[in-house]
């Protein structure tokens, strides 16, 4: 089986020294794997001139990267397409649900709350817009999958259990089979987790009401996420 793969570029923030110096720890690199590249890094540029409160006014962010997914076999680098920032963003917020849960891993119902997390994809309107909110899908993970230890807390970066893996393998080789050029986006990502069917994501979308044929619906929109940028 081909080795996983994760690539990643630079990321730029600026914020207030004030910052808590742990939290900027907390996000200065995703450690060496067998994946695609070796760290994310995030380079933290301190400006006393910007405060706390306005500092996701004044972040900036470039970014073009894969996700963690296995390369399909007799595909090149060069071949699999990136991500769209907006995909890029809803997973690393999907890590940080799942430390927000105490959860030891990244699964289907983090990737998917990390999708409404980032709030600005068509995917995460059209879920809104269908009644499925942030509030509810967490509410519906405590219910299905139960609450952590109090005392434990989650890796930096929570590894992605084998379904929410499978999710990013599928949603690549969607993009590829569809012989479209552009980026993966978020819809993508979210049927994704809907052809988990045995997944969390998948149980708790169900539970909210989503089903086949608003996938069918949401399906149409695959390639409209747009370029995610801060100025």
């Amino acid at each position: 089986m081909a080795a996983n793969t994760l690539s990643f570029s630079a990321i730029s923030l600026s914020y207030s020294q004030s910052f808590n110096t742990k939290r900027n720890k907390a996000f200065s690199s995703i450690p060496s794997s067998s994946m695609y590249g070796n760290k994310l890094l995030i380079r933290l540029g301190l400006n006393s001139t910007h405060s706390v409160q306005n500092y996701r006014s004044s972040a900036t962010a470039t970014v073009s990267l894969s996700l963690p997914t296995l390369k399909p076999d007799g595909a090149s680098s060069e071949k699999i397409p990136n991500w769209s920032a907006r995909a890029i963003k809803a997973f690393a917020m999907a890590e940080l649900e799942a430390r927000k849960i105490k959860y030891p891993n990244t699964g289907t119902e983090a990737l998917l709350m990390g999708i409404l997390v980032e709030g600005t994809s068509t995917t995460a309107k059209f879920l809104r817009d269908n009644g499925i909110t942030l509030l509810k899908v967490r509410e519906e993970t405590i219910n299905l999958l139960g609450k952590s230890d109090l005392y434990y807390f989650s890796p930096e970066h929570p590894p992605l259990t084998e379904q929410a893996q499978r999710v990013l393998d599928w949603a690549i080789d969607e993009k590829l089979k569809s012989g479209e050029s552009g980026e993966i986006t978020t819809t993508h990502l979210l049927l994704g987790i809907w052809s988990e069917k045995e997944s969390a994501g998948h149980k708790i979308l169900a539970s909210l009401g989503f089903n086949d044929e608003k996938a069918k619906e949401l399906a149409k929109s695959m390639n409209t996420d747009a370029v995610l940028s801060f100025k």
